[in-house]
């Protein structure tokens, strides 16, 4: 017999796409997959737009994205968040861990970060350059926590046991930047905190932030979600689906088929005859039959 998850009526999912293009297949999935779990355990589905790094942000996109989802059948629960909108939440948030102690400006280039560091399995460790020498307020620079050493684990819904030395494999990190932005980590944790959520399902490359997540989460004093990371969409060169490698618009002419590749990627097994009928009834299968045990490389 397949092993299902019992249903929890206070799950509280969502979905965080980031407005720099229009909705593709790797994001496809993560939606797919964020909605579905959500949906069979009784949960709710939220909507968050990622815009904090107004740099990035292409006008329009945001609306594309959502326009998308609408006609995919995938229908929010309650009010969108945009982070753009939110830097008041971010800015209290600094304001505590910078009464823990823990937060020190940080001048140093990108490429002086490059010279002095050495290369972990996340990419740069930084050094602590400005920690041990301490730099004028009176110029530009970024915010940094500071790390410890201790293991910081969590259970994945998909790969079990992970765990991470944020010092050692990672280094004190930015919050928030030097051009004044606030830095991802910081407003996943705050958002996540502020919308209740209880389940982050999500791509497989963000479980290395995790840690740093769950470390900033035990420093505010906020719960700390379920997460579950799914397998990552590559193109023929094994690179992620992303604007940067080109990935083609999901193509809402053919909603249903999207759909459908997109369970299959999952693993998931519906029947041939789902392209036959419509999306209502499309969700309304997934919704009695997902399984996440059949997710690939998954475990439950």
């Amino acid at each position: 017999m397949e092993s299902t998850r019992s249903i929890n009526t206070h799950y509280r999912g969502r979905f965080a796409p980031s407005p720099t293009g229009p909705l593709h297949f790797g994001s496809l999935v993560a939606a797919v997959g964020s909605y579905a779990d959500a949906k069979f355990n009784g949960g709710k589905w939220l909507v968050r737009i990622e815009d904090v790094d107004l740099q990035r942000r292409v006008p329009g996109a945001a609306k594309q994205i959502l326009d998308t989802l609408e006609k995919l059948g995938m229908e929010w629960d309650e009010e969108i968040i945009y982070q753009s909108r939110r830097s008041e939440a971010y800015r209290e948030a600094l304001d505590v861990l910078d009464k823990q102690g823990l937060l020190y400006p940080c001048t140093c280039s990108r490429k002086e970060i490059a010279d002095s560091s050495i290369t972990g399995l996340y990419g740069f460790i930084y050094p602590g350059t400005c920690l041990n020498n301490p730099v004028s307020l009176q110029n530009a620079h970024a915010l940094r926590i500071q790390t410890h050493d201790d293991v910081i684990q969590f259970t994945d819904g998909l790969k079990g046991l992970y765990t991470q030395k944020l010092r050692s494999e990672v280094g004190d990190f930015v919050l928030r930047r030097a051009d004044g932005i606030y830095a991802y980590q910081l407003a996943v944790v705050v958002d996540d905190a502020a919308q209740n959520i209880t389940h982050v399902v999500r791509g497989a490359d963000l479980i290395d932030s995790t840690p740093r997540q769950i470390f900033l989460q035990r420093l505010l004093c906020y719960p700390v979600p379920q997460y579950m990371h799914l397998p990552v969409v590559t193109n023929a060169a094994g690179e992620k689906l992303s604007k940067q490698t080109n990935a083609a618009p999901v193509n809402t002419a053919e909603a249903l088929k999207e759909l459908v590749d997109a369970l299959h990627f999952l693993g998931q097994q519906p029947p041939l005859e789902i392209l036959e009928g419509d999306i209502a009834s499309f969700w309304c299968w997934v919704m009695q039959n997902w399984r996440v045990n059949r997710i690939p490389n998954g475990v439950v």
